[in-house]
């Protein structure tokens, strides 16, 4: 069964607290309302065909990134902090035991991004160099990484059985939708093609322990 939550002004609130922190702009309302996946999205990402977005893990916002940002430089990015490491390692050793298929997976070129990848989905993952993170960019700059999330999202998965994996940044999504999931979420897109998508449901790092214990118990 599909769980829908409504997100409560408080913490609207907090995240546009947050966000402004981060140069990212977030309406002080929203409609959206997040689906909380269940089992028969487990089952239908065993069928394939579906792209699985996932924002990196948490970060030290002590440390911003430079301006302009060193993209083979991971001293001048915001680095993942070890909690978000740790929470990363988790979510993969969760996302492994739903035996999901996927073929690899498609990063932004951020070191947090890179190394979240690597975490939750393995050693195989290609960097988009187009990838980037949107709220740090000029907004004549950011039309090229959001146009590329898009197409990433909603291109079709050509090889039959298997989903399209990527992994960047939560203002990539926010610039297409009224959502800014928060880090280390895997967020679930039906790609319909001409650049449209549907919105499935999230797994935030909170929604795995009853997401495992529903999947066990079918």
């Amino acid at each position: 069964m599909q769980i829908r939550q409504r997100l409560p002004a408080l913490f609207l609130l907090l995240a546009a607290t947050l966000a402004h922190a981060a140069d990212v702009a977030i309406p002080a309302r929203s409609d959206f309302e997040m689906i909380v996946a269940g089992v028969e999205h487990v089952e239908r990402l065993r069928q394939g065909g579906l792209v699985i977005y996932m924002r990196h893990g948490a970060t030290d916002a002590r440390f911003p990134d430079r301006i302009p940002v060193q993209i083979d430089d991971c001293a001048s990015q915001r680095p993942l902090t070890d909690a978000g490491r740790a929470e990363l390692d988790e979510v993969g050793r969760a996302f492994a035991s739903l035996r999901v298929p996927y073929t690899k997976t498609i990063s932004s070129p951020f070191c947090r991004a890179i190394e979240s990848a690597h975490r939750v989905f393995g050693e195989v993952v290609e960097i988009d160099p187009a990838l980037r993170y949107t709220a740090a960019m000029p907004e004549a700059e950011k039309a090229p990484a959001v146009q590329r999330t898009r197409e990433l999202i909603s291109t079709t998965v050509a090889e039959p059985g298997v989903n399209r994996v990527v992994v960047a940044h939560g203002p990539n999504i926010a610039e297409l939708m009224d959502y800014l999931p928060r880090e280390a979420t895997l967020v679930i897109f039906r790609p319909l093609g001409g650049g449209r998508f549907e919105y499935l449901a999230s797994i935030e790092p909170r929604h795995w322990p009853a997401l495992l214990h529903s999947v066990a118990a079918r």
